[in-house]
């Protein structure tokens, strides 16, 4: 079954561009990039020539000619689908097993504009980590992509919502059967996550014991996969810090907590590891002096989200019951749960790689913390992700008061609303106020974002 995924628009965009260059997707394993393709040639009505590298590692000393009069006839003879010419679509699949097909990919812009290339990969870091070539900047475009987003997973289980997302706004009052309608498929999310097998097996069967077969499976993939960029010594640890990320969701990353009897230096290596593998995805502590916000962070100072929500629930034993019976106020406060879904939408809200900061400050009087810090256009967001009322959002005055920023956000089950807020906020000298709109949003609609506010 192949589920609608909205990068199909992006490809969309860049067959049509004139000075088309090749196009290589990012992502971690099985969140749908071969299919991605597949689909897309269909659409578009392209003949799609698929060269499998990793089937096919020999054609990595063919790559390193760099000479297409070489290497377009050697493809040719792979895939067996006839010659590469117009109405082809070249797709190299698994291109990191022949990493200098990367560097050639300079020659297929200057040389055969007119041939669309498309390459996906899983692990290229550590393809190009041992390789002493640079990737050919200027001559190629990225594309991330990560597991399915809540609006994707909307339009494939219960379509008719995704008009009532299109529909809300925070002085647009969703029908309350619309609303309970999205609450119930958040929840579903949370047990099912975005990785498009496990989506689609819910969708076939509405299974919660498919669907754990299918994460066990993926699962067993990427412990699979650890060998490929770990050394011996190191895999019992990478496989244990994997382990451990789901559990530590939500919280700042102190290395003990993760693997109390190691260095700090080896688990912070084990932990780049997988960020490279896109297994997790960093949330830095930025100090918001400026945009880009990333220019301003600590990366010795941060917290981690997991690829998916769906699959950090498997991995901490969470199972469809203990989800559907929790109530709101733990759904949205315990665990770390809520932002890890939160985490997993605001990385899929460009088709850049991932960036996600939080700010936190500490004092004398009292530690304060946002959970996100978003940047849309020239303006920043702070984002809080609870269900207390507007009296209890300490940490959002505190930023308000230093950062200067007219609004903030706040993520919790409620339907859209937005208030002025006037507070006393504590200071060195004593207290000041501080006022400011809070624009208020269910936690399914957080892919609304740039829309709303923007």
């Amino acid at each position: 079954m192949i589920l609608k995924r909205y990068n199909a628009e992006q490809l969309t965009e860049w067959i049509a561009r004139s000075r088309r260059k090749p196009l290589i997707l990012r992502g971690a394993r099985q969140v749908g990039k071969s299919t991605l393709v597949e689909a897309f040639a269909s659409d578009a009505g392209l003949r799609l020539i698929t060269v499998n590298c990793e089937k096919n590692r020999q054609l990595d000393s063919v790559f390193r000619s760099l000479d297409l009069v070489r290497i377009l006839p050697e493809l040719e003879s792979v895939a067996d689908q006839g010659p590469i010419h117009e109405g082809a679509l070249l797709f190299l699949d698994e291109i990191q097993a022949t990493p200098h097909a990367l560097q050639a990919l300079r020659y297929f812009f200057e040389e055969r504009p007119d041939l669309p290339v498309i390459a996906a990969g899983s692990l290229l870091e550590f393809a190009l980590s041992k390789h002493s070539f640079s990737m050919p900047v200027g001559r190629v475009q990225y594309l991330h992509m990560g597991p399915m987003t809540f609006r994707e997973f909307a339009e494939a289980l219960e379509p008719d919502l995704v008009g009532q997302l299109d529909r809300l706004g925070f002085d647009m009052a969703l029908p309350e059967t619309a609303h309970r309608r999205l609450c119930a498929l958040h929840r579903r999310y949370l047990c099912v996550g975005g990785m498009p097998e496990a989506a689609a097996a819910f969708k076939e069967t509405g299974s919660p014991t498919e669907v754990a077969d299918v994460h066990r499976e993926i699962v067993d993939t990427y412990v699979d996969d650890f060998a490929k960029y770990a050394q011996n010594q190191n895999l019992a640890l990478l496989q244990r810090v994997f382990a451990s990320v789901p559990r530590m969701l939500g919280r700042k990353i102190k290395y003990v907590n993760l693997a109390p009897d190691e260095r700090a230096a080896r688990v912070r290596t084990m932990i780049d590891l997988l960020a490279k593998a896109q297994v997790v995805l960093p949330v830095f502590h930025s100090h918001c002096s400026g945009i880009p916000l990333g220019a301003d962070i600590d990366d010795a100072v941060f917290k981690l989200a997991f690829l998916d929500v769906g699959l950090a629930n498997h991995l901490c034993g969470l199972d469809w019951p203990g989800i559907s019976n929790a109530d709101d106020a733990r759904l949205v406060n315990e665990g770390g749960m809520a932002e890890q879904f939160a985490a997993q939408q605001l990385a899929r809200l460009g088709a850049g790689k991932p960036s996600l900061t939080y700010w936190q400050r500490a004092g004398r009087q009292g530690n304060a913390e946002v959970d996100f810090v978003l940047a849309i256009g020239p303006r920043i967001f702070p984002i809080e992700v609870k269900a207390g009322r507007s009296g209890t959002l300490k940490s959002l005055d505190q930023f308000v008061l230093r950062k200067r920023v007219e609004r903030a956000i706040r993520l919790d089950l409620n339907p859209p609303s937005r208030q002025a807020v006037t507070h006393q906020a504590r200071t060195e000298a004593g207290t000041e106020p501080v006022s400011y709109e809070l624009l208020s949003l269910p936690l399914y609609a957080i892919g609304e974002l740039p829309r709303l506010v923007g």
